[in-house]
């Protein structure tokens, strides 16, 4: 997209003024960008125009959208959040700033920097909804144009998008922009099952459109003569979607009621029914497929009626039938509800600001939170979560996640209702607390004002972070006293089950790293955490001892596990790895991950095998009682490391003829030695080639995969772990 596209999109909705703000701040951000390019080589300025363009279909308001094309520049640039709210205003410079991420603190791990740009984004997402749009619109953009990262990027890229950003989209109800996250995810994920679907889905295709131009051909005569206006056409499939259900819900392919689907667009909520009565009457309804989201929506504010028929040749048929109304608000969800004046974007729909409930929470959850993983995975467990909706006694719909108790309802209620809470009834009979609520069910809470308040228990039972933000927060309050005392009591038990003594350990500066750590204010903070299972005893005692860990000597680790295999001579490890501040052990490359020069690696020690060095990103190594076995290691210089290290590759691609050979000859031109190659095909046509290469070192490794990619046919090429 150019600018001039997205100018005469954005001309269409907006007013001229509007449009030309537009228009400086795309010549803002290029002159910003000047001299900046892409990983494919282009301009960097075609990111943000490209993003701009997203939102700009999403017919975001010119703040927005403004935010979009600028939302690089202080990231990226020399540009500051003032110079933005000098030229654009607070609320432009508020949304980069809620987009941008955080690059001056220091992070103990590139797990707990993303997890706390993540928390940032949150927090700026329930200040102002418009900052996840905007970075919705970012990712969207950058997994398009994913295939110039590295493989080892577009994995943790695709991973991320799914955990985070698909499951966001669709809390938000942006359908349009989750389907294409989670097909292009999958795309990098699982190239061979992406590519078979995609195979399997061309196959057919003639005949399906076929089978589906007859359906629409019979529904739109018989909607005609009852005078009903509707707009009907086949659904598009999305590849991911199939992916699921046969992954999940071991199907086959042709087992899949939704690959023949029609939408029906009418012009009123009546005629939604009545053509629902019109299909019911041509063809029979499948048993358990009918569901009503227009009389119950779900929490992205989805309508629609869903049901499957048995279709014209005996083939299950879905139909979706919803308004037009309904129908941009399930492609476009939340942007669909913004209104614009005076450039602020501001709700129009009361029902639609109570659906906005889980995005104001988000601030009390963060300040709940111990820290940034933490509050990261309680959102990811709400975002994924399907959902449930039970009924008060009054008949009014609350939605829960799946899994939810009546303790998740009560709070849901008010706060009060859950702390008081001494039982439950669901449809008129009682159900212990930890009875998991169905969709329909009518839930009544027995309370009593005599209660002594909620159970620890009541933490493991509980499935939403609502309830058990709540249930902390309880803890907090009323047992301070009895969890600090309790907190350190477990924090001295576990520093002496680790053999450290609490008075050497519990030293002013160990005590503030830990608070540091937790974002507590005091001692007492940090045990009553620990008391009322806020965080660990072993969390807190890991943090204590880390300093002492460090200063010990590498040797006293070493001394303290048994049968650790050293040798007494002089000479080099033939690994090409160090241990720093120990000459004398035994090391070897572990196999599971294959790790090479270039890798960032770790040292892990075993009983009776010396060291084994892994990659850093290695499955094997991250179990938390391996963490007291780590040691920090090193590659030997470049000049003194000319060894060859086994690495597996994967290659995906269309099985046609000579691909193999391609494939071989490729790797040869590189001067790499081929030591073992195994290829199959399935009856999809799709190649599978696994490869035992002898490299130098990563980059080494990179020249290899960048050739074979250049191959025709081939789809991914990826390092691969036993």
């Amino acid at each position: 997209m150019t600018i001039k596209d997205l100018l005469d999109k954005a001309i269409l909705y907006l007013d001229e003024e509007e449009v030309n703000r537009i228009d400086d701040a795309y010549h803002f951000a290029d002159e910003a960008h000047k001299g900046q390019l892409r990983k494919s080589g282009d301009p960097y300025i075609i990111h943000p125009v490209e993003v701009a363009g997203i939102l700009v279909d999403l017919e975001m308001d010119a703040t927005t959208i403004i935010g979009g094309l600028l939302h690089d520049v202080v990231e990226d640039t020399e540009v500051t959040l003032d110079d933005i709210t000098e030229r654009y205003g607070s609320e432009v410079a508020a949304l980069v700033d809620g987009v941008t991420k955080l690059r001056h603190f220091e992070f103990k791990s590139k797990e707990d920097q993303q997890a706390e740009n993540h928390r940032k984004m949150f927090v700026a997402m329930a200040q102002d909804i418009r900052c996840v749009l905007i970075k919705l619109a970012d990712r969207l953009h950058n997994m398009r144009t994913l295939k110039f990262m590295s493989t080892e990027k577009q994995i943790q890229k695709a991973n991320e998008t799914l955990e985070i950003f698909a499951p966001l989209a669709n809390r938000l109800g942006i359908s349009a922009i989750k389907w294409e996250l989670e097909d292009i995810s999958l795309r990098f994920l699982n190239p061979q099952q992406y590519y078979r679907i995609v195979n399997l889905m061309k196959r057919k295709r003639n005949e399906r459109e076929d089978y589906i131009s007859e359906v629409i051909s019979k529904i739109t005569e018989t909607l005609q003569e009852l005078n009903i206006e509707a707009d009907i056409y086949g659904r598009p499939k999305h590849i991911y979607s199939i992916y699921r259900k046969m992954a999940f819900q071991n199907k086959q392919f042709n087992e899949i009621y939704d690959l023949l689907a029609v939408r029906i667009i009418v012009g009123s909520i009546k005629d939604c029914y009545a053509t629902l009565g019109i299909i019911h009457t041509h063809w029979k309804p499948m048993p358990g497929r009918f569901k009503d989201y227009i009389a119950m929506p779900k929490a992205n504010m989805y309508q629609s009626l869903h049901t499957t028929v048995i279709g014209p040749k005996g083939d299950p048929l879905e139909v979706q039938i919803r308004t037009e109304e309904m129908h941009k608000v399930a492609e476009y969800g939340i942007a669909a509800h913004w209104a614009y004046k005076e450039g602020m974007a501001k709700n129009v729909n009361n029902k639609f600001e109570d659906k906005l409930t889980w995005f104001r929470q988000i601030l009390e959850w963060q300040n709940d939170a111990e820290d940034a993983k933490e509050f990261i995975e309680s959102l990811k467990a709400d975002l994924f979560s399907d959902m449930v909706f039970v009924f008060t006694p009054k008949g009014d719909v609350i939605e829960l996640p799946r899994g939810s108790v009546p303790i998740d309802f009560a709070y849901r209620i008010h706060t009060e209702v859950g702390n008081k809470t001494v039982g439950a009834k669901v449809n008129g009979k009682m159900v212990t607390l930890d009875y998991h609520l169905q969709t329909g069910d009518i839930v009544e809470m027995m309370t009593s004002k005599h209660s002594y308040g909620p159970s620890q228990d009541w933490l493991k039972m509980a499935k939403s972070s609502h309830a058990k933000n709540k249930i902390r927060q309880w803890f907090k309050k009323q047992r301070r006293d009895e969890n600090v005392s309790k907190g350190r009591e477990l924090v001295e038990k576990e520093l002496r089950n680790q053999g450290f003594e609490p008075k050497e350990t519990l030293t002013d500066e160990n005590i503030a790293s830990v608070a540091e750590k937790f974002n507590f204010s005091s001692e007492d903070e940090i045990y009553a955490a620990v008391g009322y299972n806020g965080i660990t005893a072993k969390q807190v005692v890991t943090r204590l001892t880390e300093r002492f860990r460090k200063q010990n000597n590498v040797e006293d680790l070493i001394n303290s596990i048994p049968n650790v295999k050293t040798y007494t001579s002089t000479r080099k490890t033939e690994t090409g790895v160090r241990v720093k501040g120990v000459d004398n052990l035994m090391i070897r490359l572990s196999k599971c991950c294959n790790p090479v020069p270039g890798d960032d690696i770790v040292g892990y020690i075993t009983k009776g095998r010396g060291v084994s060095i892994h990659r850093r990103t290695c499955p094997n190594i991250h179990l938390e009682e391996d963490q007291n076995r780590l040691l920090e290691v090193e590659w030997e210089a470049p000049k003194e490391n000319l060894k060859n290290y086994n690495v597996d590759i994967e290659i995906t691609g269309y099985d046609r003829h000579g691909f193999l050979n391609e494939v071989l000859q490729a790797v040869s031109e590189t001067k790499t030695q081929i030591n073992a190659v195994t290829g199959k095909a399935d009856k999809n046509k799709v190649a599978l080639i696994d490869m035992k290469i002898a490299i130098h070192n990563v980059s080494h490794l990179k020249t290899v995969v960048e050739r074979i990619k250049r191959i025709p046919d081939v789809y991914a090429v990826r390092r691969i772990m036993d």
